[in-house]
């Protein structure tokens, strides 16, 4: 699907000319990055719900590990 990105005019020049030193194009380098962020995200949730899975399954081992 389409859409339309208005970036800053600062922002867009400094995409401008990592496009030209990567040989890529603005479009590929924001397709990348928003990759980039989708992919850190749903990790981050991930060890966000193991976390609070151990939290919760093992509150009494930890419970005795701290007072040990």
């Amino acid at each position: 699907m389409a859409m339309t990105l208005r970036l800053g005019d600062a922002t867009d020049a400094r995409l401008e000319r990592l496009a030209a030193l990567k040989r890529s194009s603005k479009s590929a380098l924001v397709v990348q990055a928003v990759e980039q962020l989708l992919d850190r995200e749903e990790r981050r949730a991930e060890l966000d719900a193991g976390l609070e899975f151990v939290l919760s399954h093992d509150a009494e081992l930890l419970r005795r590990l701290e007072d040990a």
